[in-house]
């Protein structure tokens, strides 16, 4: 079973029909939404501020969330999967998004609704992505323009897998 911890008083909150990892770990101020799965390794730590992820919400192995103390907090949003070994850091995810494997996602940042954040991509502090767009390359800039309906099936795809891939471990 996943450890889940409560610190300064804060117990996390998990959704209905959502998977979480022997291996996961969720701490102090974390609100998880239905239909999500926490993977194997991933570190949710809501320790120092708030982390509220939607539904339909896949953090893959070995990510990172964390926040800055009383300065940032973690907003993700619906239908989100955020790749293996992401650090996301005090941002905010808007709905229908990709974070590519390996990204960092730094403080203040906005991801905007319908985008990608292509593979190992560096998301500087306060960058605002705009909705609908691909982001690449250390540091993060844009590439390209996405339509809203290739953007969400591409990722509604992804998500829908992911719920899936859940879906075996519950069945074990």
């Amino acid at each position: 079973m996943a450890l889940i911890k409560s610190v300064r008083g804060f117990t996390p909150k998990i959704g209905k029909n959502v998977y979480l990892a022997e291996n996961a770990t969720i701490v102090g101020d974390v609100i998880i939404g239905n239909d999500c799965s926490i993977w194997f390794n991933a570190v949710l730590r809501g320790d120092v501020n708030s982390i509220r992820i939607g539904n339909r919400v896949n953090i893959q192995d070995g990510t990172v969330l964390h926040t800055l103390y009383q300065k940032s907090t973690i907003e993700i949003g619906n239908n989100v999967s955020i790749g293996h070994n992401v650090c996301v850091h005090g941002a905010k995810i808007e709905d229908d998004v990709l974070i590519g494997i390996g990204a960092t996602v730094l403080d203040h940042a906005v991801i905007g609704s319908n985008s990608i954040i292509a593979a190992n991509s560096l998301i500087l502090t306060g960058t605002i992505v705009e909705p609908g767009s691909v982001y690449a390359g250390v540091p993060a800039k844009k590439v390209k323009d996405i339509e809203p309906h290739q953007a969400k099936e591409m990722i509604k795809k992804i998500a829908n897998n992911y719920l899936m891939y859940a879906s075996w471990y519950k069945q074990e």
